[in-house]
């Protein structure tokens, strides 16, 4: 079995040495052990500003499983892991995604493997719990799944991109043709046999994380309305809700006008026309959202740009 380890990276030259030795350990012992026959690990250089690529080209010279891929800019984490996965497709049995900070517990990919060759080809690689998040991060973390599980997207809670794919998995994945990528939603679409491994998150190795507030927020954007049109439907009963409740203002209206007790003023006027204004360009926003992804997908432009390989 050949196994390849993909690893998306952008600014990680503090952690790719160590990185390395720990992936290099591990894929020795796995096939000194017979699990695997072949492995080898690939970094996604993401357009990085530090010396990434540069590191890369070092380690690849005197390491025998280590390759790259350079992009000529800056797509993103999805798109840097997708092109990896793509590049990967007809050349393994298997492909495993990790983050490079060493965070996921690499030890585990050995269960992985072991859960590919009973018959899985898909495997999920779960968080125990968030105890080395921030209690921003982790408050922010649950309410994104919560939302998104009301949205009505099928996503696994505390999973992030550490997951292995088999080589069935992963035809199918990568013919799927829409450039706005939500992978954890998409690898759920598939189908195949799937299975869990649980992990205990290690501290970040070195530097920090590349995932600011700004991101994970367009990221929950991107998975809602990638796979979800609960937003538009709700646009609908708030539209519904208000003409409801414009109805019974202007029954009240009527009445008091009869009764001679109409007050004027501006208060409830206001009101109104702010409410209502602010409604409309929500509404106007959240539909653009969807336009937007349209727009995207109709160009057909690349996800990405390979300017060097190694």
């Amino acid at each position: 079995m050949k196994l390849i380890i993909v690893v998306p990276c952008y600014n990680e030259e503090e952690v790719l040495r160590e990185t390395t030795k720990q992936l290099t350990s591990l894929v020795d012992s796995m096939i000194n052990e017979g699990l695997l026959s072949e492995c080898d690990i690939l970094y996604v250089d993401d357009g990085s500003k530090d010396n990434t690529w540069q590191i890369i080209e070092e380690l690849q010279t005197g390491n025998q499983y280590v390759h790259g891929l350079k992009l000529a800019h800056n797509v993103g984490h999805q798109n840097a892991l997708w092109a990896g996965l793509e590049f990967t497709v007809d050349k393994c049995d298997a492909a495993v995604s990790i983050d490079a900070d060493l965070q996921h517990d690499i030890h585990k990919i050995k269960e992985m493997v072991k859960a590919n060759q009973e018959g899985f080809e898909i495997v999920y690689g779960i968080r125990n719990d968030r105890a080395t998040d921030s209690a921003f991060k982790k408050r922010t973390a649950l309410s994104f799944y919560r939302l998104m599980q009301k949205m009505g997207v099928d996503l696994i809670p505390n999973h992030a991109d550490f997951r292995l794919l088999g080589k069935n998995a992963l035809q199918a994945l990568t013919e799927f043709p829409e450039r706005n990528l939500f992978l954890r939603g998409m690898v759920r679409l598939l189908g195949f046999r799937e299975t869990k491994v649980y992990f205990e998150c290690n501290d970040r190795f070195a530097g920090k994380s590349k995932y600011t507030f700004r991101k994970m927020f367009n990221f929950a954007i991107d998975g809602i309305t990638s796979f979800s049109v609960q937003p538009l439907r709700i646009i609908t009963l708030i539209g519904l809700l208000c003409v409801g409740i414009s109805i019974v203002e202007m029954m009240y209206i009527l009445v008091a006008y009869f009764q001679g007790n109409v007050i004027r003023g501006w208060a409830s006027l206001l009101f109104s026309v702010w409410f209502l204004g602010g409604l409309l360009l929500f509404s106007v926003g959240v539909v653009g959202e969807y336009i937007g992804k349209i727009y995207k997908e109709v160009k057909r432009r690349p996800r990405y740009i390979i300017e060097k390989r190694i």
